[in-house]
């Protein structure tokens, strides 16, 4: 199987782990992850946050490590005919990005190509600001973007904090506790196979 070209959309404080865990995992299997984020060129870094559930009412928020960016944005905008598929990783970076027109013009290519979309935790804030996108999708996401996945015309899929759910070739998941799953679920639709001898 040849490899495949994942384009990996990220903002400031973006989820440390749904960067950092999830590119390592793909380039261990001998995809290409390009990591993005708008006005930022390949050597630039963003700064990632860590959020964890520790008894509040809703998650709590701290520094992560810094993101290295390894693709300049405007390059990548011009390339888009040779990503496979496209990832939105959450945390807080979905929050600002998902207004770039730029970044939406992004996810309708990969849309209109039918191309893989894959989306975890507040990613789904991306797709949801590119009209068409969720709609008719089962999606899971962080339970407070289930407003938004609705009004967008999708159906919130309410999982446990560690699957991942496959709509055609549309991969979500909840959040960072997730990502074996999710990984395991964009590799199934990659079309890539892990055979243990």
């Amino acid at each position: 199987m040849p490899s495949k070209k994942i384009l990996m959309l990220t903002g400031e404080f973006t989820e440390e782990y749904e960067i950092f865990v999830y590119q390592q995992a793909m380039e261990a299997v001998g995809h290409t992850v390009h990591v993005v984020c708008p006005d930022k060129s390949a050597g630039d870094t963003i700064k990632t946050s860590l959020h964890d559930f520790e008894g509040d009412q809703t998650y709590t928020e701290k520094p992560g490590h810094n993101a290295l960016i390894n693709k300049t944005f405007a390059d990548a905008e011009k390339q888009l005919s040779q990503y496979d598929a496209v990832y939105c990783a959450g945390g807080r970076g979905p929050e600002y990005i998902r207004t770039d027109k730029r970044v939406q013009a992004m996810v309708r290519h990969f849309h209109e190509a039918k191309k893989p979309i894959f989306t975890i935790c507040h990613g789904v804030q991306i797709l949801i600001a590119v009209d068409g996108v969720v709609r008719g999708k089962k999606v899971a996401a962080l339970a407070a973007c289930e407003p938004e996945v609705t009004l967008a015309g999708g159906t919130y899929i309410d999982l446990s904090p560690t699957d991942a759910y496959v709509d055609g070739t549309m991969v979500s998941a909840k959040g960072w506790t997730a990502l074996a799953a999710f990984i395991r679920e964009c590799l199934k639709v990659l079309g890539t196979e892990i055979r243990h001898a």
